[in-house]
């Protein structure tokens, strides 16, 4: 079901999500420090982009609370398809829910993994 899943406490939980893919410029490079993202297309297909933080422009800087920042520039664009995922570290800047075209539904599951769990 939509929303989120705990697995283990703070330390792993998942956020299942259905919507519509945006155009390029409806989306933006983003990035955690605490969680790494593993982006699980269940069913459609997307574009997702990702380049090392160091290649993009901060455009919103680093929100604790909400563990991410923004970035504005470029990187290599993968096509996603149902079954497939993509692994995102804090070291790289991620851009997900781009349209192949048409902006169509995707059923995606993201899974937080955190850095350094609790112990």
């Amino acid at each position: 079901a939509n929303g989120r899943h705990v697995i283990d406490g703070d330390n792993i939980y998942a956020i299942v999500t259905e919507a519509p893919t945006k155009d390029y410029d409806k989306t933006a490079f983003e990035s955690h420090r605490k969680y790494i993202d593993l982006q699980y297309v269940i069913s459609g297909e997307e574009n997702m982009a990702k380049a090392p933080v160091t290649s993009v422009a901060v455009n919103k800087p680093y929100d604790d609370a909400a563990d991410i920042a923004y970035y504005t520039g470029e990187g290599k664009i993968y096509t996603v398809p149902a079954g497939t995922f993509m692994l995102f570290f804090p070291t790289e800047a991620h851009r997900p829910n781009i349209t192949p075209g048409g902006n169509k539904v995707v059923k995606k599951i993201v899974i937080k993994i955190k850095v350094v769990p609790d112990n």
